[in-house]
């Protein structure tokens, strides 16, 4: 059996053909594409149309590699953005980035309408500056025409295949991170919509990952050369669809699916809602099979990404291998940047923004490329430990191991890092494991494959997961106390 799976990050999009055949999944990559954001009259918007384009074209090449007997389309990507459709169906404008400057401030003023602490308790989601709730209150506040001429918000992974089917839908794992849905019913929470005057008409019937949202239009199908088949609504957010491949075994592990952002969590049954939780802003975003992702959201790889890009801005063009060569070669550090500091949440010039957080922190210099890549992913392996304590300390667990999963495996620097600063064993792979899931997703609901418990065997079976030990536990120790030493004063 053959399934496509798209794959949207915030940088980039894929297309992975899964094949399933007597117990072994393979993977092919059938396109791959950028996903360029576009700045016009101050405004930061997704590309949506060209995102539309290359899903059109990843299919006509699918056809052309002789795969045109795949039975299912599946789409994950990030959450929270949206774009909104008039009464007719048609799109009203380009859906806005989550990095866009719109919601600065507007989370401070829901809180004055809406206590922080009651709104935690209904939907239990941290509170981001740019969660949809807080983009949907800016849109009422400065575009209210914008948002009178709205009949429906879809989010991208559901605007994405309303455009290849004609039907629309809210997917329940994206739509939890919105800060509009009732953590209690897992439906959309009409007495905060009403609290905030946002109109309830705009949100579509909820519908459980697995569920077949309908076949790909004749006119698609048509113009791409291949018959009819499903779209099935997979996991859609891109997290979600990394956890289902998470090879868990054991209940004392935690993951992080690591990315341009990190999600560092653990699967729970039943969501976790307290005045601790709400105080480290932890999320409980919906899973797939009802399960809860008690997570928090960390910046993960964005800033090596973007420092990666200052130094091709003046031709530098450096690989990763070349990176992590330089890496090995750079003198040991005790200098650390806060990937969630305010000042790095915005793309653009990112070495001079880690030159200037070491500077006003009185923190030694980084002579170095290999200095500053060190120092950034030492300064994520240090941000786990810490999470990873509160975490501990939430569950009232004591994990053993960590599971790294997506483009993040990939980087031996950080699984070892990793488990020198958590002292935990860390599991890395697979690397892929946002498209494996998708693909996990439509195989279950196509009946090929039994459970999510037979998917995670196979994924064991199936693909490279790499095991770091812990290293050095004493020098991790002394940085671990410089950086809290440092961060407790900022």
């Amino acid at each position: 059996m053959k399934v496509l799976a798209f794959d949207f990050g915030a940088s980039s999009g894929r297309a992975l053909l899964g094949e399933y055949k007597d117990n072994n999944i393979s993977l092919t990559e059938i396109h791959r594409f950028s996903n360029d954001p576009v700045y016009v009259n101050k405004t930061l918007y997704w590309d949506i149309l060209r995102l539309y384009h290359e899903v059109k074209q990843s299919i006509i090449k699918c056809v052309a590699l002789g795969h045109d007997d795949i039975v299912s389309i599946g789409i994950d990507t990030w959450g929270v953005d949206f774009g909104l459709l008039d009464k007719d169906g048609k799109l009203l404008e380009n859906p806005v980035h989550y990095r866009d400057c719109r919601t600065n401030h507007i989370m401070e003023n829901v809180f004055k309408e809406i206590k922080k602490e009651e709104l935690y308790q209904k939907t239990g989601i941290q509170n981001l500056h740019f969660n949809t709730i807080f983009q949907l209150v800016s849109i009422k506040k400065k575009r209210k025409e914008l948002l009178d001429r709205a009949k429906t918000l879809l989010f991208i992974p559901d605007l994405i295949a309303y455009f290849l089917t004609g039907n629309k839908s809210s997917e329940y794992t994206v739509a939890s991170t919105s800060g509009l849905l009732n953590i209690d019913t897992n439906e959309w929470d009409k007495e905060l919509l009403q609290q905030l005057d946002i109109p309830s008409h705009l949100f579509p019937t909820i519908k459980q990952p697995g569920t077949i949202l309908g076949k790909l239009s004749e006119e698609v199908a048509k113009e791409c050369g291949i018959k009819p088949v499903d779209v099935i609504l997979t996991a859609s957010h891109d997290t979600a669809s990394a956890v289902v491949s998470v090879p868990i075994k054991s209940k004392n592990s935690a993951y992080i699916s690591c990315g341009t952002w990190s999600l560092l969590g653990k699967e729970l049954e039943q969501p976790l809602i307290n005045q601790e939780a709400l105080k480290h802003n932890f999320t409980n975003e919906g899973g797939y099979n009802h399960k809860i992702r008690f997570l928090k959201n960390i910046s993960g790889l964005f800033l090596m990404q973007e420092v990666k890009k200052d130094w091709e801005k003046r031709g530098q063009k450096l690989s990763y291998d070349k990176i992590n060569h330089l890496i090995d070669e750079s003198n040991e550090i005790t200098s650390f940047v806060n990937p969630d500091h305010p000042l790095f949440s915005s793309p653009l010039n990112m070495e001079d923004k880690i030159n200037q957080f070491i500077k006003h922190t009185y923190q030694k210099n980084l002579q170095t490329k290999g200095e500053i890549a060190r120092s950034i992913l030492e300064s994520l392996a240090l941000t786990y430990k810490n999470k990873l304590e509160i975490l501990e300390s939430m569950t009232k667990e004591t994990l053993d191991t960590l599971h790294i999963v997506g483009g993040g495996g990939n980087s031996k620097h950080l699984c070892q890092f990793t488990a020198n600063a958590t002292n935990k064993t860390v599991l890395a792979g697979p690397i892929e494991a946002t498209a494996i899931g998708n693909i996990i997703v439509q195989l279950i609901s196509k009946a090929e494959i039994k459970d999510i418990t037979t998917a995670r065997n196979l994924i064991i079976d199936n693909f490279d997961i790499k095991t770091y030990y812990p290293k050095d536990i004493k020098r991790w120790e002394y940085k671990y106390s410089k950086y809290k030493q440092l961060f407790s004063k900022l």
